[in-house]
């Protein structure tokens, strides 16, 4: 009988809580169970972990194998358990020493040959290894983005042959030294782009001042777009704290994260169709929305009347709060979602109300209802 012990951590909403990894060995039947409400892909986790371990010369365990993931209580999705899976089990047959385990938090999903691959939102995970002071392993097309967090100590890796050596001593895995800020962000669109319409950028000016929100008017192909686009560049640099914040939840989101752009302001200009699920967030294990994949940044709805009445009422709290919480059977998530909006319209259905060249078909009752598609505060 032996047990072992490895460190990884889940992921909720934007918090990375640690998740003790409990392998046990005993004799009996050949097995391998997980425990502790393990997703689909930690389950299908056995496979790769088994795959791994063979094909790089290593037993895999003839017996009772049970691997317990505590909190209990806390589901766990994803397959950034595969490295810290294979490590308790190779620790608990013997494989490689205990004792170094108990210094590192774990995290990379494991190919069949052994090569760790890249996971989803390493920031939350590297900012809470560092408060419980652990150093971290992860795969290395991971290591800039965990090095964000100042002043923890990263070991990149690519192999689980590399982890191994590691912790064995006998070949340490380097310390991450690559370059993981940006201090001068290039943009690549710049208010100075935008000719003429000097009273739409007065406009934008005091609303970046003040961090206002704003809805444009205008006929078609006058600039609304491309004024909304810019406002980004002139709103004030982000402090690291926001930087940071706004980074982690790229960094969980399905669009993934690159830590080139850590420091720009986020602009999100969902489409018109989107829903309201799209917009705030949400699915079985809440995922960020674009009210949050905006926070710190510019939010902007063009076509603004097209847009269902029922997704525009869900921006009322977040508005109001700056976050977010998406409840659901299994857990509950709260994303920040400190953003200004900017929304564009057109001034009738056809776009040409008071066009000097009389283009404008609507009639006063098609005006009116076209503007009472948007309520009121």
């Amino acid at each position: 009988m032996s047990i072992a012990i490895t460190y990884s951590r889940a992921q909720v909403g934007i918090q990375a809580p640690l998740i003790t990894i409990e392998v046990h060995i005993t004799r009996g039947l050949p097995s391998l169970s997980i425990v502790g409400l393990p997703e689909a892909a930690v389950k299908e986790s056995k496979d790769r972990v088994r795959s791994a371990i063979l094909n790089n010369h290593f037993e895999f365990p003839l017996g009772r194998i049970t691997i317990n993931l505590a909190p209990a209580d806390l589901p766990k999705d994803g397959a950034r358990f595969d490295l810290a899976i294979a490590l308790g089990i190779l620790a608990a047959s013997g494989q490689i020493p205990k004792e170094p385990l108990d210094q590192y938090e774990f995290s990379g999903e494991l190919a069949l040959t052994g090569e760790l691959r890249p996971v989803k939102g390493m920031i939350p995970f590297a900012h809470a290894c560092l408060q419980q002071n652990h150093k971290l392993v992860l795969p290395g097309l991971n290591a800039d983005e965990a090095a964000l967090v100042s002043n923890i100590e990263i070991h990149p890796a690519t192999h689980l042959m590399e982890v191994c050596a590691h912790i064995h001593g006998n070949e340490e895995i380097p310390l991450h030294t690559g370059k993981s800020t940006i201090e001068d962000v290039s943009i690549d669109i710049d208010f100075s782009d935008v000719r003429a319409q000097n009273h739409a950028k007065r406009a934008l000016e005091v609303a970046a001042a003040g961090g206002h929100n704003l809805i444009m008017i205008g006929p078609p192909g006058t600039g609304k777009t491309m004024l909304a686009e810019r406002l980004p560049g002139i709103l004030p640099p982000m402090t690291e704290s926001q930087a940071l914040e706004s980074a982690a939840i790229s960094s969980i989101s399905s669009q993934g994260f690159d830590p080139k752009t850590w420091k720009q302001r986020p602009i999100r200009h969902p489409h018109h169709t989107a829903s309201g699920v799209a917009l705030v967030g949400g699915g079985s294990h809440p995922r960020p929305g674009e009210i949050s994949l905006a926070h710190h940044g510019v939010l902007f709805l063009d076509e603004l009347p097209e847009f269902d009445r029922r997704v525009l009422e869900v921006l009322r709290e977040p508005l109001e709060s700056g976050r977010i919480v998406i409840s659901r059977a299994a857990n509950q998530a709260e994303f920040p979602a400190q953003f200004q909006l900017i929304a564009a319209m057109n001034p009738c259905p056809c776009g040409y109300l008071g066009d000097s060249d009389g283009r404008c078909n609507c009639t006063e009752d098609q005006v009116r209802r076209y503007r009472q598609k948007i309520s009121g505060p």
